[in-house]
């Protein structure tokens, strides 16, 4: 009996299949995960929520140019040492960034 090979098309899938499905593909950690899109937004964000979305955008800025100097890299890396609820230093230094701008 002769032997099959049988070779998924596909080894991983991220993102959308097409700009009109609501099936998500994602891989996180070395797992595929599968979500459906149940509610899409209908409705225009509000001038509340690109407020708050341009205030983030310019935290991540602040940010990267905060992690890019020496000195306050050093002085954020100091801080990031003494806290234990952010994770990673990147999110901490946008944390803390994010603060300044409220």
């Amino acid at each position: 009996m002769s032997k099959i090979n049988l070779e998924a098309p596909f080894t991983a899938f991220r993102g959308k299949i097409c700009k009109h499905s609501k099936i998500i593909f994602a891989q996180r950690k070395g797992t595929q995960y599968t979500s459906q899109i149940c509610n899409p937004r209908t409705k225009a964000y509000s001038e509340e929520e690109l407020a708050r979305q341009g205030k983030f955008k310019q935290a991540v800025v602040n940010a990267n140019a905060a992690l890019a100097d020496a000195t306050q890299k050093a002085a954020y890396e100091e801080a990031f040492g003494k806290q234990s609820r952010h994770k990673t230093l990147r999110g901490y230094v946008i944390a803390k960034e994010y603060e300044k701008l409220a």
